[in-house]
């Protein structure tokens, strides 16, 4: 199984790489448990090596999610927020506009009273 060995670089996938096994088993007329047998020795320091670099890139992609999560968090609180005050400041827009209408309205029925007051007089 030396070309094992010389192969093992190439990347192929999961099932690609079953069927490979297979015809090689095949071939050398073993079964695949035998084999299997003998290279678990091999396999559990290659495993061994390999459960760090997942964890660690398990962390970065659980670390990348929830910066994701906390961004989408912050910009919900932002729109938010910016929705409340558009609501406030329409609401003061209203008031003031419906306090100034009403002065002008005095004003002008005061005027009136005034004209009207002068003339009579």
């Amino acid at each position: 199984m030396a070309h094992v060995k010389r192969f093992q670089g190439i990347p192929m996938s999961k099932s690609l790489r079953g069927l490979c096994k297979e015809e090689d088993y095949a071939f050398l007329g073993t079964s695949q448990k035998s084999a299997e047998e003998t290279a678990e020795g091999t396999g559990a320091l290659k495993d061994d090596r390999r459960d760090p670099k997942e964890e660690r890139v398990r962390r970065r992609l659980e670390r990348a999610k929830q910066e994701k999560d906390r961004l989408r968090e912050i910009e919900e609180c932002k729109k938010e927020k910016e929705q409340q005050w558009q609501t406030h400041v329409a609401e003061l827009t209203s008031s003031q506009e419906k306090t100034l209408t009403d002065r002008l309205a005095r004003l002008r029925r005061f005027r009136v009273t005034m004209r009207d007051g002068q003339i009579a007089i």
